[in-house]
């Protein structure tokens, strides 16, 4: 073995330099770290010089026939007699007695307990909430259930037959319903507020230790049109973990210092958004440009979705609570949606959690304007200079097609497929997973 410590030796290393003829040479004939200076004396640690001059010493070397390393710990061949090893308590040496096993085993029996936890142990009957064993072809089909709430909640659901869960609450509001020079920006801070203090739990610390304890997750995610909260969670805690997405779309506390913590991930996150994210952007601006020149309002479908850093200042915990009780609290724009749950259950638990949501007008703005308003497409350009890490340049074009509801959705789909999947290749490797060769 070799080892090599750090240190200084400046007389090594013009030595070095020196025997092969300067810098010039040492890199020449520096193939190999080390070079005997004797060839006569291979193993005479004080015949090698180092080739490599970026070290202040020579390192020390010490060398080990493996014949040396065995006889260090064979056992005596001397000892005819073995004795019991009391720290070999598997007895891999073969050494100890019948007597010395049935001692060593009370040991460890007065130790280490055996039995376990009630807590732990398996019960006498299957759960309730575990769906029965029954073969493939004794479940129906999976199917999405809907149902609506008295005060107009939606619930959605299909059964996966699994034992993980996903419940969410997808509300209809976006970055589309913010307003230039007041709000700009407070969507992209609402999504950051999730799941943080609330009526229940002083801190969002205290929800994530809540669900690390139940086996579940949380996240978050909004668009120019939809705001999602959501948690995946072990099937039978399904009624613990909607009582935290209720307390979390419902009554969030949103502290000023929350507002301002959230206003530093905004920074973080336009520090490190790839250009490729920035160019989408501008593709939406540009698409949904304003209709009058000379300035006025954006387009909805033309607002940011990620909050402008010239905004933050206007940004403040009232500026968030305006919002969603504007636009995030409309009952008839709520749907309570779930995977791997049972429709009646997550019907129980909506009527539970969301039916005391008061009615408000869907298509009422606080302003007393229409709330929601068409885009016209316009088309335009987008240019931003901005440093990147590669010093390449994007250009991206896009052009107008029909929405969700257009007949030219599924073809638009395939073309989309034929001119390219993605920015890059799948993980399948080199090749794997590319439809076309636009990329």
């Amino acid at each position: 073995s070799a080892v090599a410590s750090p240190a200084a030796a400046t007389a090594a290393t013009s030595g070095a330099l020196s025997a092969n003829g300067g810098p010039g040479g040492a890199r020449s004939e520096g193939r190999r770290r080390w070079q005997s200076a004797s060839p006569s004396s291979p193993h005479d640690e004080t015949s090698f010089e180092y080739l490599y001059p970026t070290r202040t010493e020579m390192p020390v070397i010490s060398r080990t026939l493996a014949s040396e390393a065995a006889a260090a710990v064979a056992p005596d061949s001397t000892d005819a007699a073995k004795k019991p090893r009391l720290d070999d308590r598997f007895d891999d040496s073969g050494s100890m007695s019948e007597a010395d096993r049935s001692r060593f085993l009370e040991v460890e029996r007065a130790q280490i307990g055996t039995s376990l936890d009630p807590v732990m142990r398996v019960a006498p009957k299957v759960p309730s909430f575990i769906p029965p064993n029954v073969p493939v072809s004794a479940l129906s089909v999976p199917t999405t259930e809907i149902s609506t709430l008295p005060n107009g909640v939606r619930v959605a659901s299909q059964e996966t037959y699994g034992q993980v869960c996903t419940v969410g609450v997808l509300a209809n509001a976006g970055s589309r319903y913010e307003t230039d020079g007041v709000n700009v920006g407070v969507n992209h801070l609402t999504e950051l507020l999730a799941f943080r203090s609330t009526a229940e739990f002083p801190t969002g610390a205290e929800i994530a230790e809540r669900m690390d304890e139940m086996g579940g997750a949380t996240f978050a995610s909004s668009s120019r049109e939809q705001m999602l909260y959501c948690v995946d969670i072990l099937r039978p805690n399904a009624d613990a973990a909607m009582d935290i997405l209720a307390e979390t779309v419902l009554r969030p506390r949103i502290e000023e210092w929350e507002v301002e913590d959230a206003k530093k991930v905004v920074e973080f996150q336009t520090m490190d958004m790839m250009p490729e994210v920035r160019m989408g952007e501008g593709l939406q601006v540009a698409a949904y440009g304003k209709l009058d020149e000379s300035g006025g309002e954006s387009q909805q479908l033309g607002k940011p979705h990620f909050c402008p850093l010239e905004e933050l200042s206007k940004m403040s915990a009232q500026t968030v609570r305006d919002f969603r009780s504007s636009h995030l609290l409309i009952p008839s724009e709520m749907v309570i949606c779930g995977a791997g749950i049972s429709h009646s259950e997550l019907v129980d638990l909506a009527t539970q959690h969301f039916s005391d949501v008061s009615e408000g007008n869907p298509n009422e703005a606080p302003d007393g304007g229409a709330r929601t308003v068409d885009s016209k497409y316009t088309g335009g350009e987008y240019r931003m200079e901005v440093k990147t890490l590669d010093e390449f340049t994007r250009v991206a074009m896009a052009f107008e097609v029909g929405g969700w509801h257009s007949s030219d959705l599924v073809p638009t789909c395939v073309l989309q497929t034929l001119l390219g999947g993605g920015s890059s290749f799948s993980a399948g490797g080199p090749g794997e997973g590319m439809y076309s060769r636009l990329y």
